[in-house]
């Protein structure tokens, strides 16, 4: 598949026919792969993230702003307009960045197990607030730079089948070295909480804004339930249903946080129906 020139190094992307301009962004720490069955079904776009994937891997830090940056010139080298984003973890952030700074390129947002808005430590329950506490400390740099154990759990903890060797080995690939990992704990210590770090907390506040303003653009909020790895609760859906302007939600049923491994079928069926 093809790989495009942006800045200083390269975005390799997935791209299936269809007739609507769908772009799949992946979060942390997937890649393009996981679009694998939902893809073909819709047609579209489905980009790695610099330095994830198959894309290239420059000498940058991985700041949500530099992955901004690329993913800027990856829709401007393709020329892409009308899209319709799909966002999952930290490939939301980036539609709902994308689509609130060019909201006239935008025909309508699908996201789910993502980043709504700010979050306070306060928020989290018990595991998820160690798991951040280690990322955000040296610990961090042995659970992620140093083995596999973050992807490996991301994909055996974070969804309702775990996956088996076979399964896992193309969301090993990419990060065969410990500098290879870097963007994987840069995202693991990006989650805004409590304002840190300040870049995202103010990028996430500015697309919150966008999100209850723009009732011309049609959302889609998926959910799922019964795994303790959800991002989205109950609670969560209904601030989103309060404070995001021509917002649908579709509840999907039983998943894990990478929900397109649970459910692939129902989120490819819910987009479709939906996508106006």
């Amino acid at each position: 598949m093809p790989a495009v020139e942006v800045l200083d190094s390269t975005i390799y992307y997935e791209q299936a026919p269809g007739g609507t301009r769908f772009v799949f962004l992946h979060g942390n720490p997937a890649s393009s792969h996981m679009w694998r069955e939902i893809l073909p079904t819709l047609g579209g776009f489905a980009p790695d993230l610099i330095g994830m994937g198959r894309s290239g891997k420059p000498e940058i830090d991985y700041t949500f702003a530099d992955h901004a940056r690329y993913l800027d010139a990856w829709f401007d080298a393709l020329e892409l307009d009308d899209v319709v984003l799909v966002g999952h973890d930290w490939g939301g952030v980036l539609a709902f960045d994308w689509a609130a700074r060019h909201p006239e390129r935008v025909r309508a947002v699908a996201f789910f197990e993502t980043i709504v808005r700010p979050l306070s430590w306060s928020e989290l329950g018990e595991g998820p607030r160690q798991r951040s506490e280690a990322m955000r400390s040296s610990k961090g740099e042995e659970l992620v730079l140093d083995t596999n154990f973050f992807i490996e759990t991301a994909y055996t903890g974070g969804v309702l089948h775990p996956l088996d060797t076979e399964q896992l080995a193309p969301y090993l690939r990419p990060y065969p070295t410990r500098e290879s990992r870097k963007p994987v704990l840069h995202w693991a210590r990006s989650i805004p909480l409590d304002g840190d770090p300040v870049d995202v907390t103010e990028a996430v506040t500015a697309y919150d804004e966008w999100l209850a303003a723009s009732p011309q653009i049609p959302k889609l909020l998926l959910t799922f339930d019964t795994s303790p790895t959800l991002l989205i609760t109950p609670e969560t859906a209904a601030w989103c249903t309060e404070n995001i302007a021509a917002l649908t939600v579709e509840h999907i049923g039983p998943a894990g946080h990478h929900a397109t491994e649970d459910q692939p079928g129902a989120i490819a069926d819910a987009i479709a129906r939906w996508c106006p």
